[in-house]
């Protein structure tokens, strides 16, 4: 009897679609001791709560304690150890040091074992489910596009001269200071494809290429320049969007929050810096607390349920073969995600 081809034909699609769906992850980046394993903590079980079919990677820098470790791993992360990534020597004064330890993020790009991934700083969260994101094209590199109008933007001719491209009608960019400023996009989020020789040309570039203000955000910008392609703001709110680009919050559709302005991190959040006492930030804050203190959402409760909200692993793998990584030297860091 002949196969029956339609069912083979089938079957064949089915595994490739399963195969394709278990390749895909979200990944975050932690450093130190401190906090910021709270905001992992939240980003986890906020993923789980908008029942994402995917897991979530943690790339540590060797200085993450291992309780901290383990507290990730009690959460369904997949713990991954990289090494640090420093820019040329002798440069880092050009750059914010508080960010410098972020160039250790490009290691995700070896990350190969993932054929897409979405990353997402530990100082977000995710509100709904943004698992249609791994749909878009590949080839691309997708991110939401910032906004120049903060103090922190005070040395660069955008913030000078009042331009930003959140609202590129209301002043014109001059014609004396060159070509109009590519689109940048903030890299607390983006969507991107792991890949060996990217990481490698990643590596490369960032050893001959001198630390700037945002240091690898400005760099990755450089990098992608060519590649990137925006996506709406509500997949990455900047809350200092609230109050410099009202216009453009839609915040009953918001998805995904990232709480980067000076005193929005909810866990240590007080209410006293400048725009925190509004009425917006505090119910995003709110939000993040819910999940936070959610048990129901801790990973220990929903092991039987989907197979884990599709974490590799779960609590049956010891530490050991959960943290990824080969030998590497212990690097002091700050605090950071």
């Amino acid at each position: 009897m002949a196969p029956n081809l339609t069912t083979s034909t089938k079957t064949t699609t089915s595994l490739v679609k399963q195969a394709s769906l278990s390749s895909r992850a979200y990944v975050t980046f932690l450093a130190g001791n401190g906090d910021y394993v709270k905001g992992v903590v939240g980003l986890a079980k906020g993923l789980r709560k908008v029942d994402s079919k995917y897991p979530l990677v943690v790339a540590i820098l060797p200085d993450v304690p291992e309780e901290h470790r383990k507290i990730l791993v009690s959460q369904g992360c997949i713990v991954k150890e990289i090494e640090p990534v420093y820019p040329p020597e002798n440069q880092t004064q050009f750059a914010m040091a508080y960010y410098v330890i972020n160039y250790s993020k490009l290691r995700i790009w070896e990350f190969v074992e993932y054929s897409k991934m979405i990353y997402l700083d530990g100082d977000i969260q995710v509100l709904e489910n943004i698992d249609h994101l791994f749909e878009l094209e590949d080839g691309y590199f997708y991110g939401v596009m910032d906004c120049f109008c903060e103090q922190t933007w005070s040395n660069s001719p955008q913030y000078k001269i009042g331009y930003c491209q959140q609202c590129p009608d209301r002043v014109q960019w001059p014609a004396e200071l060159g070509p109009k400023p590519p689109l940048y996009f903030n890299a607390g989020m983006f969507v991107f494809e792991p890949n060996l020789s990217t990481y490698h040309d990643l590596l490369t570039t960032v050893k001959v290429t001198t630390p700037t203000l945002f240091a690898e955000q400005d760099f990755l910008n450089m990098f992608f320049r060519d590649k990137y392609r925006p996506i709406p703001p509500i997949y990455n709110l900047v809350l200092a969007m609230l109050w410099r680009h009202p216009e453009n919050v839609e915040l009953d559709k918001l998805k995904v929050v990232h709480y980067c302005a000076a005193g929005s991190k909810p866990w240590r959040y007080t209410g006293k810096d400048a725009n925190m006492d509004r009425e917006d930030i505090k119910m995003l804050v709110k939000k993040w607390w819910d999940i936070y203190n959610d048990e129901s959402l801790d990973y220990k409760n929903t092991v039987g349920a989907a197979g884990g909200g599709g974490i590799e692993g779960g609590l049956q793998l010891p530490l050991a073969a959960l943290s990824e990584g080969g030998v590497v030297h212990y690097i002091s860091a700050p605090s950071a995600a």
